[in-house]
């Protein structure tokens, strides 16, 4: 069977000939600039073959290039064999990133085309810069994947249904009323909303249009003094939620109708937007007399900040989701132990088939990462029919997963000992374990953020000369995106804005280690900001760990850990065995109770 990227790369290639482009950007976004995407807007993968969250395509006339970072160096190799797109690795020294490299292979006159539906008005403002430099220029006026893409499919038309009062506890009129004092504190008349999440939270709706994610396609204009607009497929919707939003002062108008409604504000409107949160083909149908204020969404700051009530349903979340992940390790031991032929496909599917049983869940929060020995190495591999390893009573097996629960969404990583492991997979386990206990142990002064927080983690590992390519955490929301801004835990960026960790935020704590070829590491639970302590030096804060499931002390050499962090371990493990113990009976108990018996 012949290869299917190179027919669709010569037929870009033929769209670029006509319109007369040099070059041709594709990069990983939809017009809400959304993470994960719809298979309406997969124009990347569909273009190269490549299935990873992350990465830019780039193709000239004699070139394709595929540009992602470590995580994905792996799978992008075997994916993009035989594509005729080449892996361009970034982040690694002295090999150039897409920008870097199209400037240097472009001519004066040049053009370069980019769809204005996944560019921000930040990015082009960027991008045209550094073509100015060299006398080319970007038109976003051309989508050229969609030119070809002649089977591209439609878009999503699931239903959007309420997130019941029963577990939001805030009416989404006060949610709008508090975006609403924001405004008016900014001096905006209009707002524009176009991240999925924040539409969701700031709605109270839910939906199903990405994968894993229970986000809707819509945009929200909120104005000041008013009403709201929310832009969504109006098939989507009941009858009887249409005049539920109607009493909260939120109209409905057609998803594609916001470029209209936009080109009618007024010269004395003020529109507020973020213009890393909106695309271009959005952004420029506001006429040029109205004046915008560019400033984060505040719904952005006040999502990232649970409440107590919602941590009240979080942390009772957490406990079911750790019974399913104990029932779904134990049946996963008794099988290997009796030696029944088990791969990574099986324990997708143990785990995803405990948590269904579960009270409120209603999906995965993300593609299970069930990685055995070697594909452990892989940050985001996923097993497949077509590609998969079976497992044997030796070595670690690395399970990432998580799931969408009413009362909250989770994200854990636990590494299994399936039987006898190395003194070297022992020591790298336990060095990324010490990472864990260090950051999870932090306390630190209000206001300090991520970025001074992630050496905490990386340090026992840098230490052994060793460190790993991804960040040590990122905020989780509350039955919504399992990656959540503004906050984050990982290196310090030249030029990255500093969030504050404030209390209420969720964030992953997830130190890893990968060895190609060999084996992975990596150890997560998720924590919450809280109020430590008062001094004379200012207020403290630290983290309350959320997530309630054993770790594998198998994996671990227990001598390699001081007093304090032997303590933290089993001081975990007994709040384990206490918040478990009475989700569980029989097998799924005995094994609950070894698994958290103290070092």
């Amino acid at each position: 069977m012949s290869h299917p990227i190179p027919p669709r790369l010569a037929a870009l290639r033929q769209a670029m000939a006509t319109h007369n482009v040099a070059a041709c950007l594709v990069p990983t976004a939809d017009p809400h600039l959304s993470e994960y995407l719809p298979d309406h807007w997969a124009a990347r993968e569909w273009l190269s073959g490549f299935t990873g969250s992350a990465g830019t395509l780039l193709v000239t006339p004699t070139h394709a290039g595929l540009w992602t970072d470590s995580r994905y160096f792996s799978q992008a190799e075997q994916q993009l064999a035989g594509s005729g797109v080449a892996l361009m690795k970034q982040k690694v020294a002295h090999a150039p990133e897409h920008l870097t490299w199209l400037q240097q292979h472009l001519h004066a006159g040049d053009a370069v085309a980019i769809a204005g539906d996944s560019l921000s008005p930040a990015s082009r403002r960027q991008i045209t810069r550094l073509l100015e430099d060299v006398g080319a220029r970007l038109r976003t006026d051309l989508d050229l994947p969609a030119a070809i893409w002649t089977d591209r499919p439609a878009l999503p038309k699931s239903p959007v249904v309420e997130h019941a009062l029963t577990w939001t506890h805030t009416p989404r009129s006060d949610k709008l009323a508090r975006v609403r004092t924001a405004m008016r504190k900014a001096g905006a008349t209009h707002h524009l909303v176009s991240s999925l999440d924040d539409v969701a939270w700031l709605t109270n709706l839910r939906g199903s249009d990405v994968e894993c994610n229970p986000v809707f396609l819509a945009h929200l204009l909120i104005e000041a003094e008013g009403k709201a607009t929310l832009f969504v497929d109006r098939g989507k919707l009941s009858d009887a939620l249409v005049v539920a939003l109607g009493k909260d002062g939120v109209q409905i108008a057609d998803y594609a109708a916001i470029g209209d409604v936009l080109g009618e504000l007024a010269a004395t409107d003020v529109l507020l937007l973020d213009p890393g949160k909106i695309v271009c083909a959005v952004a420029d149908a506001v006429p040029a007399g109205v004046k915008q204020l560019d400033a984060a969404n505040p719904s952005t700051a006040m999502k990232a900040r649970k409440s107590a009530t919602e941590l009240d349903h979080i942390r009772d979340t957490m406990r079911r989701d750790g019974a399913a992940l104990v029932r779904a390790f134990r049946r996963l031991e008794e099988r290997l132990a009796a030696g029944m032929a088990q791969t990574e496909l099986d324990v997708d599917v143990l785990v995803r088939e405990e948590r269904a049983a579960q009270p409120h869940f209603v999906g995965e929060s993300f593609a299970t990462i069930a990685g055995y020995q070697a594909n452990g190495a892989l940050p985001h591999y996923r097993a497949t029919p077509e590609h998969h390893s079976a497992l044997a009573r030796k070595g670690l097996l690395l399970v990432d997963s998580g799931g969408q629960y009413l009362g909250g969404t989770t994200d854990i990583t636990r590494v299994l000992a399936l039987g006898e492991t190395t003194a070297e997979q022992r020591r790298d386990a336990t060095l990324v374990m010490k990472g864990l206990i260090a950051l999870s142990r932090a306390r630190f002064p209000k206001g300090a953020s991520g970025p001074q927080l992630d050496a905490l983690a990386r340090a026992p590992l840098w230490a052994a000369g060793m460190d790993y390519g991804h960040g040590t955490g990122h905020g989780v929301g509350y039955f919504l995106n399992v990656h959540e801004g503004p906050q984050g835990i990982r290196p310090p960026i030249s030029g990255g804005a500093l969030v504050a960790l404030e209390p209420g935020m969720i964030t992953s704590i997830e130190p890893g280690l990968y060895k190609p070829a060999r084996h992975g590491i990596r150890h997560e639970n998720l924590a919450v900001v809280v109020e430590a302590e008062q001094s004379e030096f200012g207020d403290f804060l630290a983290f309350e760990t959320l997530t309630l499931c054993p770790f594998d002390r198998r994996a671990l050499e227990p001598h390699l850990l001081n007093p304090e962090e032997r303590a933290w371990l089993d001081d975990y493990h007994a709040s384990v065995r206490a918040a478990l113990s009475p989700l569980l009976d029989g097998a799924d108990l005995a094994w609950l109770e070894r698994h958290c018996a103290p070092l």
